[in-house]
């Protein structure tokens, strides 16, 4: 399905990616959970995320980190403080420095607790989405806050495409451990 561009989009490929990517991970082997992940020997595999996540509880941290990202970005501006959606001292440029910031502080936090927390603020994105119009969500200029894009593509980024994004890693981390 193409990239969300209507809240009723948004939220049908919303869920259909969270239920596709919990039904990978529901079907996951206990050799698939414990086995550390390890992409070194792809070439291809060259983006930074590749080498810091280790585990399925450090994708869903990473989810449960942008999921909270657009939580707080989203309410801080509602109340009429202007915040970025990037918050300092990091931005576009060196956001990667922000997700080995949630990397580091949850290599504590049990897959139990990773879990529990991704399930939740899935649920409270889509509460919070569910609170704008259609309009409000991808019409272009709506929000100041927004920018140039609309406040509905950074819902898509947080969920739809970010669910994609951790199913692939994990098929990628499978296929590894099939080898």
């Amino acid at each position: 399905m193409p990239r969300p561009k209507t809240k009723n989009d948004l939220m049908v490929v919303a869920n259909k990616n969270y239920e596709k990517l919990n039904l990978f991970i529901s079907k996951m082997t206990e050799e698939e959970l414990n086995t550390p992940f390890d992409f070194s020997k792809d070439e291809k595999k060259k983006e930074a995320h590749w080498k810091r996540d280790k585990n399925l509880r450090d994708i869903l941290i990473h989810l449960y980190g942008w999921h909270q990202l657009l939580i707080n970005w989203v309410e801080t501006n509602q109340n009429g403080k202007e915040k970025s959606f990037i918050p300092s001292p990091y931005n576009w440029r060196t956001y990667g420095e922000m997700n080995v910031e949630f990397w580091k502080k949850h290599q504590n936090t049990t897959l139990e607790d990773a879990t529990e927390m991704f399930h939740k603020s899935h649920k409270d994105v889509l509460a919070l989405a569910e609170t704008f119009t259609n309009e409000e969500l991808f019409s272009k200029g709506v929000y100041k806050w927004v920018g140039g894009s609309t406040l509905g593509s950074y819902f898509v980024s947080a969920t739809s495409s970010h669910y994609e994004w951790a199913t692939k890693k994990l098929r990628a981390h499978q296929k590894n451990c099939k080898k």
